[in-house]
């Protein structure tokens, strides 16, 4: 079977073929408003301008893509297929050609205005060697782990998109020996290489979100960084977990891949025992093959592999929502740090290094334990797409500064 092809020129190496069609919110070079389009090869497609003048266009002649998501899966699929026929079929091709914008010509914006941010702790790999680091001769999995989905709440006003600056954060800290805490800049910067899913359509306060209703209610993902100051975590986590360690910053990629553009990404989770709940029990899993790249300062340290998360997506929001908390357009999971079981596929700093004990040596000779002001990070991903062929997340990225 011949792949499906755009008439708009995608070079072979693109993420962004016609089989996947990432939104993103942008503003071209030469205007000052942002509006939402979604890419194609080395462009992106003024979604605004092809709808424009219906109630559709001004849903997407906004600064984030709430309220386009606010339409629901049957309007997410219609814009789907009519995008899809404008750039494989050349009927419209004066409309197309005169509302595309090459990429590199605009500003990418953050993609939705977040309502609300919530980190999980899916990955079994990631779980079990934090575990046996701090907690040496004892089991590696607290008694939880393997019943729920772990996560915390979040903070959705220091979301930010890829290329946004990372100030070094500052907050308590305290060694093991040290006789008190101390204040100043954090030591143990870190990252969590994760996939974030963006909610389109919510649900009711008191309705818990059946597992299998998953993809009427979860639009896309996008690539997260989940920025972690480990020394203030490890200080200020016990009783009630993270939170000035991981509240400065979380990086989002500025391009949300639709969940229609993932299905042949789709995989089974890895067996689960004891056997969830029944509120966590999916008829068709919705574990992803998604294979990520970890790069320091242009450097690869790591490749994650996405499908071997323990917990999938559409576990997470059932959770999220069992207990009668509602879903509100611009939601924003993240998966928690994707980890496998080899030591060049863990997510994070602090698992790469064994929490400092075995630094990391770059191509350029220098060493690193946890993250130095001036340190560039990058986040790709890649996934199989429809018709045999790859499609991306593009990437995010963020540089720390002091």
């Amino acid at each position: 079977m011949t792949a499906l092809q755009s008439w708009v020129p995608v070079p072979a190496d693109s993420d962004f073929p016609v089989q996947n069609l990432p939104y993103g919110v942008f503003t071209p070079a030469r205007a000052h408003s942002p509006r939402v389009g979604v890419a194609i090869g080395e462009h992106v497609l003024d979604l605004s301008a092809i709808w424009a003048g219906t109630p559709l266009g001004a849903d997407l002649a906004t600064g984030s893509l709430n309220r386009f998501l606010r339409r629901g899966p049957v309007e997410w699929a219609y814009v789907r297929e009519r995008v899809t026929a404008l750039l494989t079929t050349e009927d419209e091709r004066a409309l197309v050609e005169a509302n595309l914008h090459r990429i590199d010509e605009v500003r990418l914006h953050l993609p939705v205005e977040v309502a609300d941010y919530v980190d999980f702790y899916a990955s079994e790999e990631h779980a079990t060697n934090l575990g046996e680091m701090f907690r040496p001769g004892g089991e590696a999995l607290l008694p939880n782990w393997k019943h729920l989905p772990v996560g915390y709440h979040g903070r959705s006003g220091t979301v930010v998109v890829s290329g946004t600056e990372i100030r070094r954060p500052g907050g308590q800290r305290k060694g093991p020996q040290d006789p008190a805490p101390v204040f100043g800049a954090s030591v143990k910067l870190d990252i969590e290489a994760e996939v974030g899913f963006v909610v389109g359509a919510g649900s009711a306060m008191g309705e818990p979100v059946a597992v299998d209703d998953f993809a009427r209610h979860v639009f896309g993902a996008v690539l997260l960084n989940d920025w972690s100051a480990r020394d203030i975590q490890a200080w200020e986590y016990v009783p009630l977990g993270p939170f000035l360690g991981k509240s400065f910053a979380t990086s989002i990629s500025a391009w949300v891949v639709p969940l229609a553009a993932l299905e042949a990404a789709r995989v089974a989770t890895p067996v689960q025992q004891p056997e969830p709940l029944p509120y966590l029990v999916e008829k068709e899993p919705w574990g992803l093959d998604l294979a990520i790249e970890v790069r320091l300062n242009d450097a690869v340290v790591s490749r994650p592999p996405f499908a071997g998360m323990y917990w999938s997506p559409a576990q997470m929001m059932a959770h999220t929502t069992v207990n009668g908390a509602s879903l509100r357009t611009g939601d924003l999971y993240g998966s928690g740090t994707c980890s496998g079981p080899a030591a060049d596929q863990r997510g994070s700093l602090i698992e790469l290094t064994w929490n400092g004990r075995d630094p990391l040596t770059l191509p350029d000779g220098s060493t690193r334990t946890f993250l130095e002001d001036g340190d560039s990070v990058t986040l790709r991903a890649s996934a199989p797409g429809a018709d045999g062929v790859r499609i991306g997340f593009g990437e995010v990225t963020g540089t720390v500064r002091g």
